[in-house]
């Protein structure tokens, strides 16, 4: 697993107890270091005096050693009140980084009867400069490391800073326009870039079918791909020229990706690759998006986007599955229908069932043309969810982001799908619709409820609970 990079500032203020101070910041070190997915950057005793950041020149080293390393995320942590002029220098310096603040418990009083510490005075004193400079940033509270508070909230930050650094910057694909009668898949990029720096690459089916037509059937590419469909999933109902097709687009859509830098795609999937070309695109999204590129249907750019937030949430250890909110179960309450034609990662294939690609009788006949199909039909694994979903109105953005728990499945459904059970479904579909969210959701296995929420603070974006 990847680590990300994470510069602390153990910041100190004199003349409290500097002794504490030093014990303090191994005390922290030692605690940050039982999180796996976390690499921690901090001066150290050869850098400043303890280690500790305590004035300008402290300020200055440190910041050099933080561009030096490449930090990812910033934690300022009073040690004691903590110098605020030398905590801020370091923080501004590396402005528009996920920032956590927090501060530590007071020790016992001296022998004569002073404070050790005032942290929870000087973390004060470190916020309010934030705030002055309008800095977001996030507070963990006053604690000890050797609290399990501790741990949970530095293992959510580290997720924070890898959807923030995922999320800002991100070249999404856009491939094919989006289906006529879908106005729900519009997006806004000018609001795109300017908050978040992010760049739609546009592309033609007519460039992914002519990276796909120069391919033979014996090329290396093609065949590792179909060796791993064929180990994966039954291909029986499917002809040579079927299996070479979805093989050679999930090769062509990835090419495409790898050439422009893309974290995500958008795919016109069952109109004109359908009804031109005869290729039902399902399966191949949905090992693209197994393979770690993020790829969501019908062109919807939020969706793609959604994706990427979950996925980098979990640190890029799980995949999301692109759906509709299909239906209200017949009998079961608060349970609804998770759905889509076929595009969901063949990884999350439910224990003991197979995966089926085969044709979708919801998909049209292409011109009269027989089907080349390509849709990966199985239920998903059971286990707690994430959903969550983006959308944007007048340029201001906002976060669905609720949990559920996929049901064991007892029944046969075409599609990739699965029944998710949440606490209140008829809440839950009331404020989808109060709140202007489409019919499309990303949902992922595990709870991110906390990264997400934490992550949109710092983004900025507005965030809908339920």
């Amino acid at each position: 697993m990847e680590k990300l990079k994470i510069g602390f500032v153990p910041a100190h203020r004199e003349p409290f107890d500097d002794g504490w101070a030093v014990r303090m910041r191994k005390r922290c070190l030692d605690a940050l270091a039982g999180i796996p997915q976390l690499e921690v950057v901090a001066p150290d005793a050869k850098l400043t005096a303890g280690g500790l950041v305590r004035d300008d020149g402290d300020a200055d080293k440190t910041i050099e050693l933080f561009k030096a390393r490449g930090i990812q995320g910033l934690i300022i942590g009073t040690m004691t009140f903590g110098d605020e002029v030398s905590a801020l220098s370091v923080a501004s310096a590396f402005a528009g980084y996920p920032l956590m603040l927090f501060g530590t418990k007071e020790g016992p009083f001296t022998a004569d009867g002073n404070r050790r510490s005032d942290s929870f005075c000087g973390a004060l004193a470190v916020s309010s400069g934030l705030y002055r400079r309008k800095m977001p940033f996030l507070f963990a509270g006053i604690l000890f490391p050797e609290e399990d508070v501790f741990k949970q909230q530095m293992s959510d930050f580290v997720r924070v800073c890898a959807v923030v650094n995922g999320f800002i910057g991100a070249r999404i694909g856009l491939v094919g326009p989006r289906p006529e009668r879908f106005e729900t898949c519009i997006c806004n990029e000018d609001a795109m870039m300017l908050q978040f720096k992010q760049r739609v690459v546009p592309t033609s089916l007519l460039d992914i079918m002519q990276r796909i037509k120069g391919l033979k059937s014996s090329s290396p590419e093609l065949q590792k791909i179909i060796r791993a469909m064929k180990k994966e999933a039954d291909l029986s109902p499917l002809d040579g020229e079927a299996v070479k097709n979805i093989a050679g687009l999930q090769f062509g859509l990835r090419q495409f990706a790898e050439e422009k830098g893309l974290a995500a795609m958008a795919v016109q999937c069952w109109t004109a690759i359908q009804e031109v070309y005869g290729i039902s695109s399902c399966y191949a999204l949905g090992r693209l998006t197994d393979a770690g590129l993020l790829t969501a249907c019908e062109v919807d750019i939020y969706g793609a986007l959604t994706m990427l937030v979950q996925h980098s949430a979990s640190l890029k250890t799980a995949r999301p599955h692109f759906v509709d909110w299909t239906i209200q179960h017949q009998e079961k309450k608060n349970v609804f229908l998770s759905w889509h034609c076929g595009n969901a990662p063949p990884s999350l294939v439910c224990k003991g069932c197979s995966i089926n690609v085969m044709s979708h009788s919801i998909l049209s006949k292409p011109l009269g043309k027989e089907n080349t199909v390509g849709t990966a039909e199985f239920p998903l694994k059971p286990g707690v969810v994430t959903l969550n979903r983006l959308t944007e109105r007048d340029g201001r953005f906002k976060m669905l982001i609720t949990t559920g728990k996929i049901l064991q499945p007892n029944q046969a459904l075409r599609g990739s799908w699965s029944w998710v059970q949440v606490e209140d479904l008829d809440k839950l579909y009331r404020t989808l619709v109060k709140e202007g969210f489409t019919h499309h959701v990303s949902l992922i296995h595990g709870d991110y409820t906390a990264a997400v929420r934490e992550a949109c603070e710092l983004l900025a974006i507005d965030t809908v609970i339920v």
